[in-house]
């Protein structure tokens, strides 16, 4: 099974995008002027589309060894090889052991530097920011994390719509 895995950081920089507006009103988007951030971790299984989530406080090599862990109670029995790009943490000694004691279970495959077109689910973070973040206020980190989480809701019920996304429904065969 080929999982594609990345983070994501969900800030609420208010930009605006292509949008309707009355001409001469553009749209306004009030601010407060700190940034509230939302960290997740998320991979993309490209066979069926399945989506699946973390949101962690930090963005660090315990968080995705946390992860890591997570994606494997969820395929349990199965051997994962999860592509991902080469930030720091995903080559921290911490994981060593981890990734020593679960090597008949999980194989890391490293994308080439600067390729993040490479990788999957970062059609999932662009769909996500430009969803949840472009033309709206959030007035909170709260109200941020409720409106990520209502799109991953959703995402988790449409993964059809994702492998479409995704440009992998040839990859549904493999």
């Amino acid at each position: 099974m080929f999982l594609y895995e990345d983070e994501c950081h969900i800030r609420d920089y208010q930009a605006l995008r292509a949008t309707w507006s009355i001409k001469g009103k553009q749209k306004q988007v009030p601010t407060y002027g700190h940034h509230a951030t939302v960290h997740l971790f998320g991979c993309i299984h490209i066979q069926n589309g399945e989506f699946l989530c973390m949101e962690t406080h930090r963005c660090d090599a315990q968080a995705f060894l946390e992860f890591l862990r997570y994606v494997l109670s969820q395929y349990d029995n199965e051997h994962i090889v999860m592509i991902l790009d080469n930030a720091r943490i995903h080559h921290a000694k911490l994981l060593q052991p981890f990734l020593k004691e679960n090597e008949e279970s999980l194989t890391l495959l490293f994308l080439p530097p600067y390729s993040q077109n490479l990788n999957a689910v970062e059609r999932v973070w662009g769909w996500l920011k430009k969803s949840v973040m472009a033309n709206r206020f959030h007035a909170t980190r709260k109200d941020i994390r409720k409106s990520v989480l209502s799109f991953l809701e959703h995402l988790y019920e449409i993964p059809e719509k994702v492998l479409r996304l995704i440009g992998s429904m040839a990859m549904s065969e493999i």
